[in-house]
């Protein structure tokens, strides 16, 4: 299986679709923006430059091999199927909905939700037994991690062939229950909301507090530097999910983080969220 659709082009979804044409895959990047198609053509040429050291040869094949769709139709031929919309409900229910003509008993479809329930979601597609979670952290081409989420109907030859999967694009599986956040997130997302609620109650400025973890906890990154590199809208969507489902104060959403989103500052991608940036991402 050498032909992967991914279906959402915006940060996310390109760098998988980048990740995958750099391990031999053919990629279908589909969107209905055609905007953010462009955006993440140009992104993903300036990332291959970048990563592969101007490599011209490597970095035009990598290239060849994604093309940029808006129709969930043109993707009819493909094998695999990863769905990386923004994280809604809604939305993902709705493009796995449309997706359910395009599936049968030889193809295989993930979900690249940071929260969502994934037994949720496969109620929402034909052969929910070859549907599975299958979580990249940003940016995809870097981060070493995978979860691969198990739900309610996934069986035991779809796990393997995402944990395979994940492999052979030379990142590091683990496996985790279809509880909210996963793994990850459920520790991550409170952390970086604590983070909010330091710089909200004016404990210390932003830098400081990221330097607080950089230096003391031997994190690369600081939890607000991250959070902008993630976007504040996907986060504060996580946050708002496991409030939700796990009905727990600790995960109520820090105010200052809600009024940044309402503002449209988001984080790198729109060049301005807990920090400002010299250029959108």
């Amino acid at each position: 299986m050498k032909k992967v659709a991914v279906i959402g082009a915006g940060q996310m979804g390109s760098g998988i679709g980048q990740l995958f044409a750099m391990h031999g895959f053919t990629v279908q990047l589909m969107d209905v923006s055609s905007v953010i198609l462009e955006k993440a053509k140009n992104n993903i040429k300036r990332s291959l430059h970048k990563l592969l050291d101007g490599d011209i040869q490597q970095i035009n094949d990598t290239i060849q091999r994604i093309s940029y769709h808006m129709t969930l139709e043109e993707l009819r031929e493909c094998d695999i199927f990863i769905e990386s919309a923004f994280e809604d409900f809604n939305i993902k229910s709705d493009i796995l909905s449309q997706l359910s003509s395009l599936i049968d008993q030889t193809t295989y479809v993930a979900s690249n939700t940071s929260a969502c329930s994934i037994s949720e979601l496969a109620h929402h597609i034909s052969h929910p037994e070859r549907f599975i979670g299958f979580h990249f952290m940003n940016p995809p081409v870097i981060m070493q991690l995978v979860e691969v989420i198990r739900g309610e109907y996934t069986s035991d030859k779809t796990f393997e062939f995402f944990w395979e999967l994940a492999q052979c694009i030379e990142k590091k599986p683990i496996a985790s229950k279809n509880s909210p956040g996963f793994v990850l997130n459920r520790i991550l997302i409170p952390m970086i909301n604590e983070a909010a609620h330091v710089l909200y109650e004016g404990v210390a400025c932003a830098q400081d507090i990221d330097a607080a973890m950089k230096l003391g906890a031997n994190h690369p990154i600081g939890p607000l530097a991250l959070a902008d590199l993630i976007g504040l809208d996907t986060t504060l969507a996580i946050l708002k999910r496991l409030h939700k489902e796990l009905n727990d104060c600790k995960y109520a959403p820090c105010p200052l983080l809600e009024e940044i989103v309402a503002k449209g500052h988001l984080g790198r991608k729109t060049g301005k969220g807990f920090y400002e940036y010299s250029e959108k991402k």
